[in-house]
């Protein structure tokens, strides 16, 4: 029996970490061993740019640009002027419009929202930003917020729900800092003809007519104030306007074209409105063509990254991308490597849990090692064993700190009666062997 055994050769070797040799430095694996080796340097591989960018666009489209004037023939004043007075608009919130710039603002102190978007960079700065013709505003990080036609309350609803969504602190206030997507137009005989925009208060006929420097009329017999509205022409007798409150207080709602006559010449006053009715139609063509070159152009920028990123993942998959990996030994279910992510750091406890996980029948979980080469020392290459005990279960909670570097080799020893029982599994068939040959 015993030439038997003589004549094998070794039986079984298993794998073990020693711990007297002078070239393994065994180190206990505590929160202190791990805040120490945690600070060795090691930055993990970042994914491509190209995997952060969006399709989006923050340029602003093409508009058109305003109509000159023309000279307008006089007429002929009729004997009276008739009161023509729309009805009073629908009261309502002020809604977000396309032209409208919008300010966003967080707290002073830096927070996510500054570090991870770059929405603010100092205390109480801001950034203004214009609804675009799609009526979205394009946010770095968050992409497109689609904000026309929605109240202040629902433009911030809406801004928090996609600042959640991209995983950014959602404190901010919103405001709007200029209001250009409601207006009126006020011309004729005022010292200064211009636009005047709609904003969160109301604004009345006396109003807009200040803002255009007052009335400009020395004739007041047969001089009125026209409001185009919806396609309507409404008159107001400019005598019946200063007398009557009720006539200066006549609420004005977006698109509306204000002209005052100093004498009765409806040709002058139908040629201007139809030079507000051309460049509205100008405008919008413009857009329209506008909204079609964005539309292909981030078209054909969505499909150029999408190519971007499937080359890559494709050079992935052939192992054509430098990849940094952790090698897996010892008691699992199988030897194998763990590839290192993109992005972010990996722990112990990562490449435990993984899908080749280490076996719970046969490992030994007080045997539990992190083998790192560790600086050398004169001539001789030194091993270091950072060793966790995990017998005590507790203990797997070290494992989710303790960060991993390229090349470290997780080490986990077999138990030991796992290991006689496979040398007793070895010699099993040979010592029956044996055994009836002898008899």
């Amino acid at each position: 029996m015993f030439a038997f055994l003589s004549a094998c050769s070794t039986i079984y070797v298993a794998p073990d970490v020693p711990k007297n040799d002078e070239h393994v430095v065994v180190v206990p694996v505590s929160e202190q061993t791990i805040s120490t080796y945690n600070r060795s340097g090691y930055t993990p591989k970042s994914l491509p740019s190209v995997f952060f960018q969006s399709a989006g666009t923050s340029g602003t489209l093409r508009g058109a640009g305003t109509l000159p004037e023309s000279s307008l023939p006089e007429e002929q004043r009729p004997s009276t002027l008739r009161s023509n007075v729309p009805v009073e608009p629908r009261v309502g919130p002020y809604r977000i419009g396309v032209g409208d710039v919008v300010l966003l603002a967080t707290k002073s102190s830096r927070n996510s929202v500054e570090e991870l978007s770059g929405l603010l960079a100092a205390q109480n700065n801001r950034r203004g930003y214009t609804v675009q013709d799609d009526g979205a505003i394009a946010i770095p990080d968050v992409g497109r917020v689609r904000l026309a036609g929605l109240t202040i309350e629902e433009a911030e609803a809406e801004l928090f729900q996609s600042l959640v969504e991209n995983q950014i602190d959602p404190a901010f206030s919103l405001e709007i800092a200029e209001f250009n997507s409601q207006r009126v137009s006020v011309g004729g005989a005022v010292r200064q003809p211009g636009v005047s925009s709609i904003n969160l208060t109301p604004l009345y006929l006396d109003q807009a007519i200040a803002a255009a420097g007052g009335l400009a009329v020395r004739d007041l017999d047969f001089a009125s104030i026209r409001l185009y509205r919806d396609g309507t022409l409404y008159q107001i007798p400019l005598q019946e306007y200063l007398d009557n409150p009720d006539m200066q207080r006549i609420r004005l709602v977006a698109s509306d074209s204000i002209y005052v006559d100093s004498e009765y010449e409806l040709d002058k006053a139908e040629t201007y409105f139809g030079q507000q009715i051309q460049l509205t139609t100008v405008r919008l063509a413009a857009r329209e063509r506008a909204l079609e070159e964005l539309t292909t152009e981030i078209s054909l920028r969505r499909a150029e990254l999408d190519e971007q990123r499937s080359n890559f993942q494709a050079r992935i998959e052939l192992d054509g991308v430098d990849r940094d990996y952790v090698y897996l030994a010892g008691e699992r279910s199988q030897p194998s490597r763990y590839t290192l992510p993109f992005g972010r750091q990996t722990t112990l406890a990562d490449a435990l849990f993984d899908g080749n996980g280490f076996s719970s029948e046969t490992s030994d979980p007080s045997e539990i090692y992190v083998l790192r080469a560790a600086p050398k020392k004169g001539h001789q290459e030194r091993v270091l064993a950072l060793h966790l005990d995990a017998e005590d279960a507790t203990a797997f909670v070290l494992a989710t700190k303790l960060e991993l570097r390229p090349n470290d080799i997780v080490f986990i020893a077999e138990q030991r009666v796992t290991r006689w029982g496979r040398v007793v599994n070895q010699l099993g068939p040979g010592l029956i062997a044996a055994a009836i040959a002898a008899l």
